[in-house]
């Protein structure tokens, strides 16, 4: 029997996949554990680098076998196995690699010995390169002309975007211009209205909705090995796809599916769709000295207001209890 679209299938991703049609998925949206010694609920990430490399042979190999021959797969993953995933991938699967985007952010980890990371590879890839999904009216920025110089010649319909995506290109406005290869996406950090709660690897709505739009259509199959937070599902639900999912974690597949029970086809995707114009500056931001009150400046409280008093009782009640 046909796996069934739509739903969120708890269990092993590797045997979820060899039940999946052959050929029945158009587009595949994976995150997989990086092997850093991450703390899940139900899955061991600290495999030797032999067996983790084998185990995720299976599973892309299981991907490529759903895809139709004209279905695009991205891989998000970071630089300990980035490498090896792209060879295997390429060398050993036959997949494509369309492009190899950067995703760059803040608020990433703090580290002491290293540079602190800040950073995830996004490899898209393709099974044929002369006929693959790639929407780039669906997807396209406003250019530098159209911003900055008000140039006539300027395509009214801007241009695509590059392939390093950055969190913050206002705070670099000569290096990350909107007609280069640039995308800014936040991560979603823990006090993120976005953020699920439940699952610490969140991938941001509007990240899958730029890859979503691109390389599929309305209707079509969106697929994801590692359910997680549920974010991939979320937005191709929003955006008009079917999709299917696997998820081993018993919690993280019932609390994805809440999720998706919560929204609805045509929903506005979380997150900023124009992150340039909703983020402001740090050349307008106020520095730690700046919040500091000083003898000869400070201010005495205003009174608060019955209004003011009034929500705040009400969130204790919501919250608190």
């Amino acid at each position: 029997m046909p796996t069934a679209v739509d739903k969120i299938h708890c269990g092993d991703c590797v045997a979820g996949l060899d039940k999946l049609s052959a050929g029945s998925v158009d587009l595949a949206f994976a995150d997989p554990p990086f092997n850093i010694g991450y703390d899940y609920d139900e899955y061991d990430d600290r495999k030797d680098a032999e067996r983790y490399l084998a185990w995720s042979k299976e599973w892309i190999a299981g991907v490529h076998r759903a895809l139709k021959p004209s279905g695009t797969f991205w891989l998000a993953i970071g630089d300990e196995y980035a490498a090896e995933l792209k060879m295997i991938a390429q060398n050993e699967l036959g997949f494509e690699c369309r492009s190899w985007v950067i995703w760059y952010y803040t608020f990433g980890v703090n580290c002491v010995r290293k540079f602190s990371r800040s950073h995830a590879h996004l490899f898209h890839f393709i099974k044929d390169a002369k006929a693959f999904t790639f929407n780039d009216e669906a997807i396209r920025v406003p250019s530098a002309r159209q911003l900055v110089y008000g140039d006539k010649r300027a395509n009214p319909k801007g241009r695509l975007p590059d392939d390093t995506w950055i969190l913050r290109p206002q705070d670099v406005p000569e290096g990350f211009k909107p007609d280069e290869d640039t995308w800014y996406f936040p991560r979603v950090a823990g006090t993120f209205k976005e953020r699920a709660g439940f699952h610490g690897c969140q991938m941001p709505e509007q990240l899958l909705g730029r890859i979503i739009r691109a390389c599929s259509n309305p209707g079509e199959t969106v697929l994801d090995p590692f359910v997680g937070s549920g974010t991939t599902l979320a937005v191709a639900k929003k955006l008009g796809r079917h999709w299917v999912g696997f998820e081993l974690s018993t919690d993280y597949a019932a609390q994805s599916c809440a999720r998706l029970s919560e929204i609805s086809e045509g929903d506005t995707l979380n997150g900023a769709p124009e992150p340039l114009v909703s983020a402001p500056s740090t050349a307008k931001g106020k520095t730690i000295e700046d919040r500091t009150p000083t003898s000869k400046k400070r201010r005495s409280r205003p009174p608060r207001s019955a209004k003011s008093t009034d929500k705040q009782s009400q969130f204790r009640m919501k919250f608190v209890e």
